[in-house]
C-alpha cells in the first residue's frame, strides 16, 4: 500500500482547498468524504442564499459566476463540482474515517468504512481534518427527539403547507426557517430558551421576523424549553408553565458541533467545554505532529467563527508548510 504526502478528510471547501494546494505543490493527496461532495451545503435549506458575496466562496483561482449579489445554494454546489472536475481531485465518497492513529515512525494510519460496511486501510505522512461541524447537531436529549417527523435541519417548507410546525432555536437558522414556513402558509411557533432573538441574526433578517412575531404571523414562546415531543404535540415549560404544542413537523435548530471524538481518538486535546482543539493558529497544526485541521472543526463550539470566507484560506498554508518539512526530510 502506498505511503501519501497527505490524507485530507473531508471534502468540503476547506478541504477542496487543500487539495488543489497539495496537487499545485506535487504532493500525493487522496480526500477521505463520508457523504457527497459539499456535504455541508448540500443539507442546507434547499432554498437558501448565503450571506457572503460570490468571490468570498472561490477557491482554486475559479470565478463563481452568478446574476444574484449572494448566490444560493444551487449555484454552490454546481461551483464546487466544477472545481473538483477542473483540478480532476481524487475523492472517495460514502467513506467515514474510523480511527486515526500515528506510528513510531510517525506514519498514519487511517481506518475507514464505506456506507456498505466495507474498512480499508490508508496510510499518509500527514493528515489533514477538514472535517466541519454541520453532521452533528446538539441534540436537546428529551423524549421524542427521535421521532420520524422531528429534524435538526430545516430543508423545505412546501411539504407543510397548512399544517403546524415547530421551530426551536433562536438565532438565524430558526429565523429564516420560521419565515419561509410563513410565508408557504404554514402556521408557526418559535421555541426560544432566551428572553430574544440571538444577536447573530442577519441585520435584513431581524426587523422581518421580530415584525412578524410582533404582528402574530409567527407565534414565539420565549423564556421556554422543550420538555418532550409527542407523534402529535411538543410540550414546553416556559417559567413554570407547561404548554401542548400542536405540530404535524417539527425542526430542532440548536447548532451543531465538530467530532470531537474523532479528535480526541486521533490524540489531540480537545478543551472538554468549548470543544476546540489544540493547535497552532498560524500553521493549524495539532498537538500531533503533522495531524493539521482546517476550516470550521477548528472553533469548537463556537461555529459562527470560522466560515467558507475564512476557513477556504488555511488549507494552503498547511500545505506550504507540509511540503518544506517533507522535502526536508
Amino acid at each position: 500500500m502506498p505511503v501519501r504526502d497527505v490524507l485530507i478528510v473531508g471534502a468540503g471547501p476547506s478541504g477542496l482547498a487543500t487539495a488543489i494546494a497539495a496537487k499545485q505543490h506535487g504532493l500525493d493527496y487522496v480526500i477521505v468524504e463520508k457523504g457527497v461532495l459539499v456535504n455541508a451545503i448540500f443539507n442546507f435549506p434547499m432554498h437558501m442564499v448565503f450571506f457572503t458575496t460570490p468571490e468570498l466562496l472561490e477557491i482554486g483561482g475559479l470565478p463563481l459566476v452568478t446574476p444574484y449579489d449572494k448566490p444560493t445554494r444551487l449555484e454552490a454546489l454546481r461551483y464546487y463540482r466544477r472545481v473538483v472536475d477542473t483540478y480532476e481531485l481524487p475523492i472517495s465518497f460514502h467513506e467515514k474515517v474510523t480511527s486515526i492513529e500515528r506510528e513510531a515512525d510517525g506514519r498514519f494510519i487511517v481506518e475507514t468504512e464505506n456506507d456498505r460496511g466495507v474498512t480499508r486501510v490508508r496510510e499518509a505522512r500527514a493528515v489533514v481534518l477538514a472535517i466541519g461541524y454541520y453532521d452533528l447537531p446538539n441534540y436537546l436529549g428529551i423524549p421524542g427527539e427521535d421521532l420520524p417527523h422531528v429534524s435538526h435541519y430545516y430543508t423545505d417548507a412546501h411539504p407543510y403547507y397548512r399544517g403546524r410546525v415547530v421551530i426551536v432555536g433562536g438565532k438565524n437558522s430558526a429565523a429564516e426557517a420560521a419565515l419561509e414556513l410563513f410565508r408557504a402558509g404554514v402556521h408557526v411557533t418559535l421555541v426560544h430558551r432566551h428572553a430574544a432573538l440571538g444577536e447573530s441574526i442577519k441585520y435584513w433578517v431581524r426587523p422581518d421576523i421580530e415584525n412578524r412575531i410582533k404582528e402574530g404571523s409567527v407565534q414565539a414562546r420565549f423564556n421556554a424549553c422543550v420538555t418532550e415531543i409527542t407523534p402529535t404535540h411538543v410540550v414546553i415549560n416556559q417559567q413554570g408553565t407547561r404548554e401542548e404544542l400542536p405540530a404535524e413537523g417539527v425542526f430542532l435548530l440548536t447548532g451543531y458541533h465538530p467530532d470531537a471524538d474523532l479528535m480526541r481518538n486521533a490524540g489531540i486535546n480537545v478543551d472538554p467545554e468549548t470543544l476546540a482543539p489544540e493547535l497552532n493558529m498560524e500553521t493549524f497544526e495539532t498537538n500531533v505532529p503533522n495531524l493539521f485541521i482546517a476550516g470550521g472543526a477548528i472553533a469548537g463550539k463556537k461555529t459562527g467563527n470560522i466560515f467558507i470566507e475564512n476557513g477556504r484560506f488555511h488549507g494552503v498554508k498547511i500545505i506550504e508548510l507540509l511540503t518544506e518539512r517533507l522535502r526536508r526530510d
